[in-house]
């Protein structure tokens, strides 16, 4: 009898840790909620450099385009692992800004991210085609450096962020390329930004 009571209390105890653990994965990875309105209402901002810099990370060259700084809602996240843009970029964020950071609006909408690419579909649509196209977008993150990599890491589908850095073009000397958008009007091959992230916070409220 002794030994049966053991054997159930180390099971409930195996049980306990497993709960445990999902919950650490899902408050880790979950979605944050912040009711419906606009909270990030202003286009992303984006300037010509009279000086570009370029600058050598490892075996690859970047080359900024464009200062780049924009305050959106994250509709989606997707880390990384393998491929040579996974050496740069480990995250990409799925961003929305205007009526695209509105949970009322967003709720009629299903988005997923794979093979580097967003995706977006509807039933209805609560706003023009046009204006899902233009205020939201996937966006490739390269931090400058580890604080901002752990901060970029740390976010939740849901919040809202603020970034500064630029667009940047990426080269190797086997020929290897990679070239950020420059505007917010593009889809499809080659419409994703780019962006050499040197400040990143987060500003939920």
């Amino acid at each position: 009898m002794y030994i049966v009571y053991e054997v159930n209390m180390n099971k409930f105890l195996l049980i306990i840790v497993f709960i445990s653990a999902g919950w650490l994965i899902l408050n880790k990875t979950g979605e944050v909620s912040i009711g419906p309105g606009v909270f990030a209402a202003d286009m992303p901002v984006q300037n010509n450099l009279d000086f570009p810099k370029q600058f050598q990370k490892g075996e690859y060259t970047i080359t900024e385009l464009a200062s780049f700084e924009i305050k959106a809602k994250i509709l989606g996240k997707k880390n990384y692992f393998t491929g040579r843009e996974s050496d740069l970029s480990p995250v990409d964020l799925a961003l929305g800004w205007g009526r695209m950071s509105d949970e009322s609006v967003l709720e009629h909408f299903d988005i997923t991210q794979s093979g580097r690419w967003y995706r977006w579909k509807t039933d209805a649509f609560p706003i023009p085609r046009r204006e899902v196209e233009s205020s939201s977008a996937n966006m490739h993150m390269i931090p400058a450096d580890s604080s901002v990599k752990d901060r970029i890491q740390s976010t939740k589908k849901g919040q809202i962020i603020q970034l500064r850095g630029s667009l940047v073009k990426v080269s190797a000397d086997d020929g290897w390329y990679w070239r950020s958008s420059l505007t917010r009007n593009d889809t499809g091959d080659g419409a994703c930004e780019i962006i050499w992230v040197t400040d990143f916070q987060i500003i939920t409220p």
